[in-house]
């Protein structure tokens, strides 16, 4: 005889789906609003981003002066110079050219692309040019749109030159004042929160700096050395646009799995313009076996601790990112959703139930004489 529904619990199951229900909306309203403050306030956010990514790179080497003694006025404004000094040197070294040939490296993917249409309409594929014709109009027109102005990113920082300038300013400002004061904030913020938040806050801002950091120093030491390898095989080849595709590869690197993606894509596609498909078999092969030293040699030798975050993760995180930011999503889709994990596991660690000691053998044999 089948079992009957029980109305209590049916509707105990209701108000506490209902209750949840109510719950979860006023999170997803929360965070809707806080993102909606985040993008009116993004004119200083942005700013501050940078800052925090640059203050990543160059606190080690301010770290290093500090504990030889050096005041921390003094340190960081050493550092801060040396790094003005050597990003002055990028922009006017590489950066320009770069920008300069960004129109040909455009007008050499859309190329290969069409080379590709053609290939995919004759024999063996033989698949109709309906069937492919909006995918590719789609993806050239995507990369008219992104290529060009991606690469000419690395020149200017943002879209018009006052924002890049205003940008890099405030960056640069706070960043200084990031490796001065840095240390002084977790006392400072400790100080100044009540009751338990003085304690969590403090925990997960030190974690979330950690995971932060071990991210922008590990992505950037990985990607110039994809940069290098893929840079020397292409010059070594012939392949044309080698600094704008070492550049593209770099800047690429800071998104994890699909910027290597793109910039492979890329390189490929330059070279089976200018050398043909032999080369850019050859090229293909040359990223195939950098990214796999990447996965397998170089990551984890520079980074010693992941992110704790599933490849799945990061695709996902990426391709969210740049649906709702573009490219600035792209970058900061990683890191974002790392930082998200830190405060996850800590709100685990806090809300778990402790772990049930062992009963201690003096208690067993006391119970064993007993008896």
């Amino acid at each position: 005889m089948p079992a009957t529904l029980s109305s209590t619990k049916t509707a105990a199951a209701l108000r506490t789906s209902a209750r949840v229900s109510v719950e979860l909306l006023l999170v997803l309203v929360t965070a809707a609003v806080a993102l909606w403050v985040l993008g009116r306030m993004w004119s200083v956010v942005w700013p501050l981003i940078v800052a925090l990514f640059l203050t990543t790179l160059t606190w080690p080497l301010t770290r290093f002066l500090r504990r030889r003694g050096w005041r921390p006025a003094l340190a960081a404004s050493v550092v801060t110079v040396l790094f003005l000094l050597v990003a002055t040197s990028i922009v006017a070294l590489i950066a320009v050219p770069v920008a300069s040939q960004s129109g040909e490296l455009t007008d050499g993917v859309v190329e290969g692309i069409h080379k590709l249409r053609e290939w995919a309409a004759g024999p063996p594929l033989n698949i109709g040019d309906d069937q492919i014709a909006g995918a590719f109009d789609a993806a050239i027109a995507r990369i008219q749109n992104s290529v060009g102005g991606m690469v000419t990113a690395v020149a200017s920082g943002v879209s018009t030159v006052f924002n890049g300038v205003v940008t890099a300013v405030l960056a640069l400002f706070l960043m200084f004042f990031f490796l001065k004061d840095g240390p002084r904030f977790l006392p400072w913020l400790t100080r100044q929160l009540p009751g338990r938040l003085a304690t969590d806050v403090p925990i997960v801002a030190a974690r979330g700096w950690d995971t932060l950091g071990a991210f922008v120093r590990s992505q950037a030491v990985v990607g110039l050395l994809d940069a290098v390898f893929i840079g020397l095989g292409l010059w070594i080849l012939g392949v044309p646009l080698v600094v704008p595709l070492a550049v593209l590869t770099f800047v690429s690197a800071f998104v994890p799995i699909v910027g290597a993606l793109f910039a492979g894509l890329v390189a490929v596609l330059i070279a089976l313009v200018s050398n043909g498909l032999t080369d850019a078999l050859i090229v293909l092969a040359i990223i195939v076996v950098v990214q796999q030293l990447e996965g397998n040699v170089f990551q984890p030798m520079i980074q010693s601790r992941g992110l704790g975050l599933h490849a799945a993760v990061v695709l996902l995180a990426v391709t969210l990112g740049a649906s709702l930011a573009g490219v600035v999503g792209s970058l900061l889709a990683v890191p974002v959703a790392a930082l998200i994990a830190v405060v996850w596991n800590y709100l685990r660690e806090q809300l778990g139930d402790p772990p049930q000691e062992p009963e201690t053998d003096e208690s067993h044999i006391g119970a064993t004489v007993a008896s």
